[in-house]
């Protein structure tokens, strides 16, 4: 049996091209070509029946290297703590308060993005220092 190489992570939402268009900027991640025969992703949209008229949108690592994110819009809110969640690795390598003061810059970038600081997480000897966050639609992540 073959093992599987690649992961797409899929996003809940109300609101899929916004929270793409927010990861996208998070991690560098780029909206793929429309489908072959649409000049725009916008012509595509409008080629759908009005049921699915902007229920879906997607977001790739431009390098390949990333998994795909998929966004598609469900009726409910979230109500509940994320089952899984992000980890944006900010502060790969450092330490200390080095690591700190790249968490909290990179925090306050998101923060103008739309995100919320939901806590700072500081070093205790065993852990290093992580942010906790939550996306535009409320879904936790963290800066690591």
């Amino acid at each position: 049996m073959a093992s599987i190489k690649q992961v797409q992570i899929t996003f809940d939402c109300a609101n899929p091209e916004r929270v793409a268009r927010f990861w996208c900027e998070v991690l560098g991640y780029v909206v793929p070509p429309p489908p072959e025969g649409f000049a725009t992703w916008d012509d595509f949209n409008q080629a759908l029946p009005p049921e699915q008229q902007d229920s879906a949108f997607a977001c790739v690592d431009p390098s390949g290297a990333g998994p795909r994110l998929f966004f598609q819009r469900v009726p409910e809110g979230k109500v509940v703590k994320n089952r899984v969640h992000i980890d944006v690795r900010a502060g790969i390598g450092l330490v200390g308060e080095e690591r700190l003061a790249t968490l909290k810059a990179e925090c306050e970038r998101l923060v103008a993005l739309g995100a919320v600081c939901e806590r700072v997480m500081y070093a205790d000897g065993e852990n290093e220092s992580c942010i906790v966050m939550q996306d535009i639609e409320g879904n936790e992540f963290c800066l690591d």
